[in-house]
């Protein structure tokens, strides 16, 4: 309900009005206003709870009545707000529009998890508020304001998925975490997904200190067990025991080695005058019209480079049965799963954000962050991934008997 406030009092609030601090300053009139309002609200919520006004004579006999007030200092988006909560004798009120125990209001904890989720550290997070809010907080306020995402990465993490994806992606980003006393470099693996309707989606995150096939086929599993039926085209980088897990799970899929990870493991060996040239021999591989083709571009490359650059060739052989699927594909298909490298960029962000964090105390830290970044940088997916309607066009005949009835 819309409240008309009477021009007098308005002139008699602005009486003494000469410059903006006066206003909107950290003493300024806004902030008094806010005290006062919550003083006025929590007296008046402790007046419903026992029956009667202050200073009124209750009508019958009450076995409880007002016993004074205690302090309270809010933080808030103005700075610090003092104020003064009513007390019963009973101690059985509760206030509703500051509960017990809240130290924050105006969403507070809010801009915290916002600051955190931009890859602030603590400390940055500390000087920002004490900056702009003139409030300071503890390394302890920030993390237990942090700390209530978990229920919402967990429900995220566990929460159901499409049935049918047309391409997924697999790939890790590295972050350093301290475990028993000691620093070890861990693996968060990112599926990244396009569903039917071309739009990106992140289906999980896994980590785990042994990794193979075990690993692989738990989160085979508790992928099909979130809802995922079947996987058209699954992307890696030649994660160890993933093809065979996956296949154990999803029999129809197609596994398909990332050719821009291949691409870019092969030019580290070379140097950079070099460089330019490997680039367009390795070129003339991938983008053959068919494998056989491809096969006989890449005998061509070794017969050419294996003298300086043996590891090239041989690991573009020892991959070829996860490569060449590729050619399996239209061109219309093939830009997406190619020229999208969409994995590429999601984990880049996710480094962004993490720089700033040298060590994480745990893996669920990492998830923590991860998951807040992740809402960040999924707001912008709202519109399709380049060519998808051709692709979704040749994957209705690919795929004809295994699309969704309801596309």
């Amino acid at each position: 309900m819309k409240q008309k406030i009477k021009d007098e009092i308005l002139d008699q609030l602005l009486a003494d009005y000469r410059k903006p601090e006066d206003l909107i300053g950290p003493d300024g009139l806004f902030t008094e206003l806010k005290k006062r309002l919550i003083n006025r609200v929590l007296e008046s919520e402790l007046t419903t709870h026992l029956g009667y006004d202050k200073h009124e004579r209750p009508t019958e006999v009450k076995t409880n009545a007002r016993n004074g007030h205690s302090k309270k200092t809010l933080r808030s988006d103005d700075g610090e707000l003092p104020i003064q909560v009513p007390r019963d004798r009973k101690g059985d009120f509760e206030p509703l529009f500051v509960p017990k125990h809240q130290r924050h209001f105006n969403g507070f904890d809010d801009c915290i998890v916002s600051l955190y989720a931009r890859g602030l550290s603590v400390r940055e997070i500390q000087e920002h508020l004490k900056e702009i809010y003139k409030v300071e907080v503890s390394a302890t306020l920030i993390s237990n304001a942090t700390e209530a995402v978990f229920e919402e990465v967990s429900a995220w993490r566990n929460r159901c998925l499409d049935r049918v994806y047309p391409i997924v992606w697999f790939d890790a980003v590295s972050v350093k975490i301290r475990h028993d006393g000691k620093v070890t470099n861990r693996a968060v693996y990112i599926a990244l997904a396009i569903n039917m309707e071309g739009l990106k989606e992140v289906l999980g995150m896994w980590s785990s200190e042994n990794e193979g096939a075990g690993f692989w086929l738990n989160v085979a599993t508790e992928l099909k067990n979130r809802g995922l039926s079947d996987i058209f085209i699954c992307c890696i980088d030649g994660l160890s025991g993933f093809s065979k897990a996956l296949r154990a799970v999803f029999p129809e899929s197609r596994v398909q080695r990332c050719v821009v990870h291949q691409l870019r493991n092969s030019l580290k060996y070379v140097n950079w005058k070099d460089r330019k040239e490997v680039a367009a021999a390795l070129k003339l591989i991938y983008n053959a019209p068919t494998a056989e083709v491809g096969w006989t571009a890449l005998q061509n490359f070794r017969a050419l480079y294996d003298a300086r650059f043996p590891s090239i060739g041989r690991s573009w052989e020892e991959a070829w049965d996860e490569l060449s699927p590729f050619f399996d594909y239209p061109p219309e298909i093939r830009k997406v799963i190619y020229t999208t490298n969409a994995i590429e960029s999601l984990n880049s962000s996710l480094r962004k954000i993490s720089r700033h964090r040298n060590l994480f105390p745990s893996v669920d830290s990492v998830f923590k962050l991860f998951y807040l970044g992740l809402k960040n940088i999924s707001r912008k997916w709202t519109q399709p991934v380049p060519n998808w309607h051709d692709a979704l066009n040749r994957f209705a005949i690919e795929f004809a008997d295994r699309m969704p009835t309801s596309h």
